[in-house]
């Protein structure tokens, strides 16, 4: 059966991707940081639960090994929804927790999670791995300057690994939505002063389809960066987001 990390899972994005890869078949192994509970989303998934703060890499190698060790096989997919996000003007942005912390968690844990995988992925003849990037990491974000750029660091990422990895066998893909309708609209609506079903209505109100996105159509997106069939998928960065973005990128 084929092993996939999901990063993240305790959040709606992750959520969402687990019960779609855990129906399509695949053994899913889902992460988030500790204190994050997700043996309940393991019990009903069948899958098995690897807590890990993805921003430590020596706490993600010994996660991916712990997950390895327990179903006898390599991780084959990678799907990286962990984030941190917090919104602030620039000038009010500080180095520790505004920063950081972003960066850390998303583009470096998107790093630490990659090479920790990838062994193992050799080892077994190739796989997949699809970054969870963002619009904002395209287009920029006025208040989430630390989270655009460790976004735009991750498409950067998934280019590169995309172009290197894939005479290994790895092909490693992006989705970059636009904004979700998950819990996370909470602290965009938080900095702008707004009700929640305001700030959704903000958003919807930008994309020419008229709404925003749900959690499974972008779990759905991974599903098909995550699939198998289509090798020759590699480096690309699939933007799901109602026409918001017109990107050749």
């Amino acid at each position: 059966m084929a092993i996939a990390l999901i990063t993240g899972a305790c959040g709606g994005l992750g959520t969402a991707v687990a019960r779609r890869l855990a129906a399509d078949g695949r053994l899913v192994a889902l992460n988030d940081r500790p204190g994050r509970d997700v043996t309940g989303l393991a019990t009903e998934l069948n899958g098995l639960a690897a807590p890990a703060d993805v921003s430590d890499p020596a706490a993600v190698a010994a996660m991916v090994a712990e997950v390895e060790r327990r179903t006898g096989g390599q991780i084959g997919l990678l799907v990286t929804c962990a984030a941190q996000m917090s919104m602030a003007p620039f000038t009010g942005l500080d180095n520790g927790d505004g920063w950081w912390r972003t960066v850390d968690a998303d583009l470096g844990g998107t790093f630490a999670c990659a090479q920790a995988v990838m062994p193992g992925m050799v080892e077994r003849g190739g796989g997949r791995m699809v970054f969870v990037a963002s619009e904002w990491g395209v287009i920029g974000w006025p208040h989430a300057s630390a989270y655009s750029a460790s976004k735009a660091g991750v498409v950067a990422l998934a280019k590169s690994l995309g172009r290197e990895l894939a005479p290994l066998g790895i092909a490693v893909n992006a989705v970059a939505p636009s904004s979700i309708d998950t819990p996370r609209l909470e602290a965009d609506a938080a900095a702008a002063g707004v009700r929640l079903d305001e700030i959704r209505a903000h958003y919807a109100a930008r994309a020419p389809l008229g709404r925003i996105a749900t959690a499974e159509e972008i779990a759905s997106a991974v599903a098909f960066l995550a699939d198998e069939r289509l090798p020759t998928l590699v480096g690309q960065i699939l933007h799901v987001n109602g026409g918001t973005t017109r990107c050749r990128a």
